[in-house]
């Protein structure tokens, strides 16, 4: 697969980090080999109309949540190739052409989730069958234990699909609604509350987004 490069705002905010305090770069949710996302093959299933995170790969947990305070900078999304009667099925039932974005989430109480932050919306048909990097003008600025989700209104093919049990999603869909994948229940606006009651096994969303730390002034010793 080919990979779009576009950090050259990462680096930058390492280059104006103290020396003695330095910045770190970390790929949230980049943990080992990146999923194949299952379109074209059949069954070809999408992320659909929802934002949602990945909260379990195997044994790890909580990749998704924020490290330390930073801002994200960028977000990488893999995608796979639908067929043309795949993508025409997708575009008629789900909203338009696939698109995608990040949202950071302020986790709360009974699994409810606000938008604290969001970038804005990447048009994804010219990626399909690559690993795409999207820099952010605005960056975002997020707060250790903070959440990054990846928000579809329409559609994308962006789920690797036939792992084990152990591989755990979750969407911002209402608790009685959670196989209804046409209903729009994406968080678009910020403050927006939802509870991630809807939880989805065997398949992992392929994105991640890039965190730059923000600096730690060293301890000044007496």
């Amino acid at each position: 697969m080919y990979k779009v490069l576009l950090t050259a705002l990462a680096v930058a905010f390492v280059l104006v980090a103290p020396a003695a305090a330095s910045a770190k770069i970390i790929e949230i949710g980049e943990i080992g080999t990146k999923p194949t996302p299952s379109c074209p093959t059949s069954p070809c299933e999408v992320i659909s109309r929802t934002t949602a995170f990945q909260s379990r790969i195997g044994a790890e947990r909580a990749m998704f949540v924020v490290p330390k305070d930073g801002r994200i900078v960028a977000w990488t999304i893999t995608l796979g190739t639908p067929g043309k009667k795949q993508k025409k099925y997708f575009e008629e039932n789900l909203g338009g052409p696939a698109q995608a974005g990040i949202t950071v989430l302020k986790s709360g109480d009974r699994h409810y989730g606000r938008v604290l932050a969001r970038s804005p919306l990447q048009l994804l048909t010219p990626w399909f069958g690559q690993t795409v990097q999207f820099p952010l003008t605005a960056s975002l600025p997020v707060v250790k234990g903070s959440i990054v989700a990846l928000t579809v209104p329409t559609w994308a093919p962006a789920l690797g699909l036939g792992l084990g049990r152990d591989f755990v999603w979750k969407a911002s869909r209402d608790v009685d609604a959670c196989d209804d994948t046409e209903t729009q229940s994406a968080q678009i606006d910020l403050n927006d509350l939802a509870r991630y009651k809807c939880v989805y096994r065997t398949a992992r969303l392929s994105y991640s987004a890039t965190l730059i730390t923000t600096p730690v002034p060293p301890t000044t010793k007496a």
